[in-house]
């Protein structure tokens, strides 16, 4: 693909920060010229989008008629802002079936899957095959995550820590 000239990144730009501003769960604060950092509020977490980044701004709506953005970097990888979240697509994992993923997944995702993972280390009947599963759903929600630009460090302990609590509970 050709890559973008300086203007129409600058354009992107502006578009970006546009919708981010009329939202209701994230907010744009602008570093310079060429940078922003978009925040969500439902978690915390942040991600920064550079104008040199940036490919293409595609405007489009969800099924339910709601707007949202598809940014697409000129690394190839693309997300979506919506009115509350960055959506990204989750990582390939071995040993995971993508088809049972959801396309777009959010950081928010994680705390879910950490919850699924509790519900089965303290079920009777915890399956190990299960929990092997589950991790791998964590691993490929916070890679994809990572793989975007999200700091997801603190989610990263809590799977090295979940992995401790459930050597330690089949043992």
């Amino acid at each position: 693909m050709n890559q973008p000239d300086e203007a129409a990144q600058l354009a992107h730009m502006t578009e970006i920060e546009a919708f981010i501003n009329t939202s209701s769960g994230l907010q744009a604060d602008r570093i310079n010229e060429f940078l922003i950092q978009v925040f969500q509020r439902t978690d915390g977490k942040q991600l920064s989008v550079a104008v040199k980044d940036l490919e293409d701004v595609i405007h489009r709506f969800d099924s339910d008629g709601q707007a949202f953005l598809q940014v697409n970097f000129t690394s190839g990888k693309k997300i979506l802002i919506t009115q509350n979240l960055i959506g990204f697509k989750p990582a390939s994992c071995n040993g995971l079936d993508m088809a049972r993923l959801p396309k777009v997944v959010t950081t928010p995702d994680l705390l879910s899957v950490v919850d699924a993972i509790e519900e089965t280390l303290e079920s009777d009947q915890s399956v190990p095959e299960e929990l092997e599963v589950l991790k791998r759903v964590f691993d490929s929600v916070l890679k994809g995550g990572e793989d975007v630009g999200f700091d997801l460090t603190p989610e990263r302990l809590w799977l090295n820590n979940l992995s401790l609590i459930a050597s330690k509970a089949s043992a």
